[in-house]
């Protein structure tokens, strides 16, 4: 093992059993465990290889090779005090923190029994709230800003704590461990968590098992010199620890010094461990098509497994006959977990939707209808965000709020001098010198860190409120919406979630926005489910959907428009502290008999004023308001189709593929009979939004399209 700024480097070369040292500050009954851990990871490999050729599971990776430095995290770890964010090589790791040989093979299997998923996720997923062992994903290197996040929000908890005079949550040397392999230092997450790591000098242990593959990839094709941990020497203040992680000792000094480092508060850990990868990437690979037999023999001559237990015999820590006898119970043990799995029910067809949100907190039943109580003079949409923001953060301390530019300043001493940024669009602004640093603060420019670290801050109970700074950047954080915020509760089955508020400034007719500040694309986002969708048109409604969708236990993405934040039109006076709109509950903006106008956003207001121009001719139409994309109200808009029998759905968002689709399909097909015209879509142009005016203009929808839309409906 070699220390960052020492001169040692650390071996990776094949030793033998006889040259190996004893572990230092393992005792004999450790060390046997520490044993006993490696072959029981190293058999359960085989034994669900052996299950997935008898068709018993669906999926096997492995975890052969690895076994040395896992067990040495494991065994450096306080099971359910210290948290740990895992990958799908991690078995020997995970036995060793405390979950069951029987609850992976009923992972497996993918019983209804598996505690990790019920069945829901692929093998190797392992998880336990109780040990905090995170529910991970397969997409590679996410894991990483969920670690960060959480320790970071372990250090905000202490500190929000103090100043309420409540008892924190969170252990003043607790230590998260992110596991990830080397292909996985590729990912911008990766780069992205060891940045705010160092910045804010969390208390995270990196774990890198390096494997010389990411699949068929060898590491020399992706890093820089093929070596990880070169390339991070520099990022000030992180302990940097190498290891052969094939060698029981020296992975257990490597760990022993980063967990140390890091329980001191000394700032974060990186651990770079050689390992080997003795089976293929997975049952589904052979890597026998892309690695030579020479180069797969000297991997097999560095079995962590074989060389333990020949230095456990050379060493007199155990006679051939008591590990025998030790591998024999494994095997017992293993054979009575084979025949409970293989007698586990399978999940039930009727739960396969279950769990996708909250069952506990339903933000579209009438507890979130609480009515306003306006009072005060008329305010704007930013008005009335910034004043809910401020206070909801009074009713519960536990409300961060992060995000590009969110902060008054940075460095608070500088509040004496400035009057403070508070967002691009002044939406935060002055919740910083009311909050405080701890509370409200500033973010790197990079989305994915931002909604990363919230999921890690919100499964230890935090409730963060993040913003991404303009809809068009928000792409570099969809893998994190999609494939972690949205899924955490379906995929854990329901043992962790992440109730969060992502909010979104959104759309155009900003005149000089651009292809870059004025894009919308909300249907997208109602592909993700899991997620709740709010879009509010006005001022009130901003303050009513907010509050629901900070108090509701699932994660939602809030959409704010640009153009509506400071209109007059849509001005209200402040409903309350305590007023709530229920999500997938619209708003009848206009009564009409002749047509419904179905729209949201900033197409309410055009569509107002295209209902009182059509009403110049004599034709009436309704405009209902959808107010959430996700949830949207189907009895609403079934209940306004009735009575109208035409309808048109108008949005910002391009034509094809818009939300207005979905719409439109729906309402094709459940209420044909009612229509006595075609459904009318307005949606903008399918091109990008240009910069001068008369550009913008031709490509969004305008109050004078939904006439020509009214028009042709009504009169066909």
């Amino acid at each position: 093992m070699s220390v960052k700024g020492s001169a040692t480097s650390r071996s990776t070369g094949s030793t033998t059993a006889s040259s190996r040292r004893p572990v230092p500050g393992l005792s004999r009954t450790e060390l046997l465990h520490a044993y006993r851990m490696m072959q029981l990871s190293r058999r359960l490999d085989d034994k669900e290889i052996q299950l997935k050729n008898q068709s018993a599971a669906y999926f096997q990776i492995s975890g052969a090779g690895h076994e040395a430095i896992q067990v040495a995290a494991g065994l450096s770890l306080r099971a359910g005090h210290d948290w740990v964010f895992p990958y799908y090589r991690d078995r020997a790791l995970c036995l060793t923190v405390g979950i069951t040989p029987a609850e992976m093979l009923l992972g497996s299997v993918g019983s209804a029994d598996d505690p990790s998923s019920g069945g829901r996720q692929m093998p190797s997923h392992w998880s336990d709230r109780r040990l905090h062992i995170v529910s991970p994903s397969s997409a590679t290197g996410t894991q990483c800003l969920h670690g960060v996040g959480c320790a970071e929000g372990g250090v905000l908890d202490r500190a929000i704590a103090a100043k309420g005079g409540r008892e924190p949550s969170a252990h003043s040397d607790e230590v998260v461990l992110v596991s990830l392999g080397d292909g996985t230092t590729s990912e911008g997450e990766f780069w992205e968590s060891l940045n705010s790591a160092c910045t804010r000098r969390l208390p995270v242990v990196f774990l890198i098992q390096d494997n010389g593959y990411a699949i068929s990839v060898p590491v020399d094709a992706q890093t820089p010199g093929g070596d990880i941990s070169k390339l991070v020497e520099s990022f000030p203040g992180l302990r940097l620890a190498r290891a052969d992680g094939t060698d029981l000792s020296d992975s257990w000094n490597a760990m022993q010094d980063a967990v140390g480092y890091v329980r001191a508060r000394r700032g974060p850990a990186l651990v770079h461990a050689r390992t080997v990868r003795l089976y293929s990437h997975s049952l589904s690979d052979d890597d026998r098509a892309y690695r030579p037999q020479a180069e797969r023999d000297e991997d097999a001559r560095r079995d962590p497994v074989a060389h333990l237990r020949a230095q456990c015999l050379a060493e007199g820590v155990a006679t051939e006959s008591e590990l025998d006898t030790l591998e024999a119970e494994i095997d017992k043990e293993l054979a009575e977990a084979v025949d409970r799995a293989l007698a586990a029910p399978p999940p039930i067809a009727e739960t396969v939707a279950r769990y996708v949100y909250s069952p506990d907190v339903d933000p579209t039943s009438e507890a979130f209808d609480v009515a306003p109580q306006p009072s005060g003079a008329l305010q704007t949409m930013v008005a009335s965000i910034n004043r809910t923001l401020r206070d909801e953060m009074t009713r519960n301390s536990r409300i961060v709020i992060f995000g590009e530019d969110v902060a008054d300043a940075s460095h608070a001493a500088s509040l004496a001098e400035v009057d403070g940024k508070g967002g691009v669009f002044k939406v935060t602004h002055g919740l910083q010198r009311t909050f405080g640093v701890d509370r409200v603060f500033n973010s790197p420019l990079a989305e994915a860190n931002i909604v990363g670290r919230a999921l890690g801050m919100a499964i230890r109970g935090l409730k963060p409120v993040v913003e991404i700074q303009f809809f068009d950047y928000i792409w570099p954080a969809v893998m994190q919406l999609r494939s972690e915020i949205s899924m955490l509760r379906y995929r854990s089955n329901n043992t962790y979630s992440c109730p969060m508020v992502v909010r979104v400034p959104i759309g155009g007719y900003l005149r000089g926005g651009a292809i870059y500040h004025s894009q919308s694309g909300e249907s997208i986002f109602a592909h993700f489910p899991g997620l709740r969708i709010a879009y509010p048109s006005n001022a009130a409604d901003a303050s009513g959907l907010l509050r629901t969708a900070i108090r509701c236990d699932d994660p939602v993405l809030f959409l704010e428009h640009k153009h509506l934040y400071r209109q007059t039109y849509n001005k209200g006076a402040y409903p309350g502290t305590d007023h709530m709109v229920p999500f997938g509950r619209s708003a009848l903006r206009r009564p009409g008999d002749d047509v419904v106008i179905v729209t949201w956003g900033a197409l309410v207001q055009r569509s107002l004023v295209a209902a009182q121009q059509a009403a110049k001719a004599g034709v009436e139409a309704s405009v209902l308001d959808l107010r959430t994309i996700a949830p949207y109200d189907w009895e609403g808009i079934a209940a306004a189709v009735t009575r109208t029998s035409r309808v048109i759905v108008a949005h910002e968002d391009q034509l094809t593929c818009g939300f207005g689709a979905e719409l439109a399909a729906r309402i094709a097909d459940e209420l044909f009979g009612q229509l006595d015209a075609p459904v009318k879509r307005v949606g903008a142009l399918d091109c990008p939004v240009g910069y001068h005016p008369v550009l913008e203009e031709a490509t969004l929808p305008q109050t004078a399209d939904i006439l020509r839309a009214v028009q042709d409906v009504t009169s066909y």
